[in-house]
This record gives structure tokens, sequence and C-alpha cells, in this order.
């Protein structure tokens, strides 16, 4: 059988305008892994009211970012699926969950090119209803109605594996190469709490009490909590960085929800209220730099360091193009080809 690549990111409007930014976010924002409650408060509080005021704010935000070629995300997406193509022999094509690259018009592009088997390779480390879940869920429904022949195998989630590791930390490590800095931040993206415990498939483990992420259990198969942490965690040991220079926080809450804690903004502000002068933050549940690391922690994060008496903020490129991770990539999908577990 044929076999070809699909990767997939989150996606992007199509241009920074409002009118687009209003349709991208419609559609992110009535995913009901994304905001998962019932249809119809979902639908009056993203049509009724986010829709109505959020998309000029969040076009502004874009345009800050917004990169000649098109949106950061996509072309740093691009460029990776690109290197990439360079050192495989099967096609690799690129989609985005939400927005107008499609997954159907990825895995259509495969099959046009004789695919019978595809490894659909969602660019998130950690799993999480909102990234991970919604993508594999969607691929299979549009397998099931326009590709039934069409063979699909998805990639676990990939945080704690040493490869992957080893190419983080080498990034974080060339990038802070002479940077004195005082407190390194792993800044995740946030989620509800609820969605911590709708992934529990143990249904009784995850308590977000500050033990369970701490004590084995099967749940963190499926936990983004845990995954973050043990992200940070290996490679704090990988770095063999001091115990208190590093910590982990969560970024881009939405609602009045509880969301997991701490949160990124409020501790750049606590760091700097205690003193730190010098801080590096990364970001290490994207692969590719987008709204979230460009505007929300490379600007605002800065400008809130500097409000409360910070002096040096660095932030850590996403591994983006990177040809470690390219390589990394490449090796996995060799593996996959061959048929041997691909992340062994």
């Amino acid at each position: 059988m044929k076999k070809g690549i699909l990767l997939v990111n989150l996606g992007s409007p199509d241009s920074p305008e409002p009118k687009d930014v209003k349709k991208y976010l419609g559609e992110f924002l009535m995913d009901e892994r994304v905001i998962d409650v019932p249809l119809w408060a979902r639908n009056l509080l993203v049509k009724g009211i986010i829709l109505n005021t959020r998309p000029k704010a969040s076009a502004a935000a874009y345009k800050k970012i917004w990169w000649e070629e098109g949106s950061p995300l996509i072309v740093l997406s691009e460029r990776l699926q690109n290197k990439l193509q360079k050192q495989v022999e099967q096609p690799v094509a690129l989609a985005m969950r939400y927005g107008s690259m499609t997954i159907k018009k990825g895995l259509q592009e495969l099959v046009d090119k004789g695919v019978e088997e595809v490894l659909l390779f969602p660019l998130y480390p950690q799993f999480a209803m909102a990234t991970t879940e919604t993508i594999i869920v969607l691929a299979e429904e549009i397998q099931q109605e326009y590709f039934p022949n069409l063979n699909i195998e998805s990639v676990p989630a990939f945080y704690n594996k040493p490869d992957y590791i080893e190419v983080l930390s080498n990034s974080i490590k060339r990038h802070l190469q002479g940077k004195n800095y005082e407190h390194l931040l792993f800044s995740y993206h946030g989620v509800p709490e609820r969605h911590i415990r709708k992934s529990d498939i143990t249904k009784s483990h995850c308590k977000i009490d500050g033990s369970c992420c701490a004590t084995a259990s099967k749940a963190h198969e499926f936990c983004y909590r845990h995954q973050c942490k043990e992200v940070t965690r290996l490679v704090g040991e990988k770095l063999k960085l001091e115990e208190g220079s590093f910590s982990t926080s969560f970024q881009s809450r939405l609602g009045f929800d509880p969301w997991l804690q701490p949160y990124t903004d409020r501790t750049i502000e606590r760091l700097g209220k205690q003193g730190i002068k010098n801080m590096a933050i990364v970001t290490p549940a994207f692969v590719s730099d987008c709204l979230e690391t460009l505007e929300e922690i490379a600007m605002e994060g800065e400008e809130i360091f500097h409000e409360v008496g910070g002096k040096y903020f660095t932030t850590v490129p996403c591994l983006n193009d990177d040809d470690e991770w390219v390589a990394l990539l490449s090796k996995w999908v060799k593996k996959w080809a061959t048929s041997e577990s691909i992340l062994a």
C-alpha cells in the first residue's frame, strides 16, 4: 500500500481582516471540543457574544504579527512540510484543523497521489481534547464519509519521548546561549480544568490537586496537565536547571470557568515583582510560532514584565522548521514506513 503523511496544525484566518478573523473564530470556537458546553449555550456564547465583540480586537492582534508571506503559523508549517518532504520518500501534505486548508483537502491531495495509508500527524507534543482529539475525530469522520478505502494511523502524544526532549532542550540551550537569565518559564496553552477531568480514562485519578500529576496512572496517557508538567521536568533534567530557576504556567484562558493554573500573565507579573530582572520564556505546547507565541507572549508578556520592573525578556522560538526537529520527524516517518513502532 502506498503511504503518505498528513501534518495537521491549528489553523489561521485567511487574512488579518475582521471578516476573515470572525469566520475563523466562528469555526474554532464552535468546536464542541474547544468550548464543550451544550450546543444552545455554545451558540449563545459564540454567536451571540464573542463574534460580536472579539473579531476586531483579534484582527488587530493578528495584524501585529502578520508576515508579508502570510500567517506565520501557515508559513512556518509549510516550511516544515517542505523540509520534511526532502527527507522522506512518501508524499507529505499539510492541513489545518480550522480555516481554508482543511483536513479533507489534505487527505484528497494524498489520495490523488495514489496514497492508500496515511500517517496523521497532529503537530502537538501533548494530548488535549481541544487539539489532538478534535483533529483525530474529524479526520475519522472525513475518512468514513469521503475516503472509505483509506487507512489512517494517528501519531500519539510524543511529549516524553527522549529524542523529542533532546531536540527541544537543544533548541532552548542554543537560543539562550550567552543569556544570563534568572528564570526560565515554560508557558503552555491553557485549557479549562474540566477538560482534564473529561479526558481522565480512569474517571477518578485527575483531581488537579498538586499531587495527581506526579502519581503514576493510566490517566496520564490523555492528561494534558501531566504531560505539560512532564515536559518541564524532563527538559529541566536534560539542561541541568537548578531547582527554583524554572517553572510551568498556562496562557490564553477564556471565559469565567477555572482554567489550568498558574496563569502565565500573572506569573510574569509575580516574577517581576519578586525582583527577577532577566527572564526567558519557552512555549512547548506549540511546534510552530503563532498568535499565542508571537503576540500574547513576545509582545504582551514582555510589556507586563517591563511594567513591573523587569529589564530583559527573552522568548525562545518554537521548533518551527529547525533542522534537528525535521530530522526527528523524518526518523519517525521512516520507522512508520517500514512498519516499526513510530515512537519506540
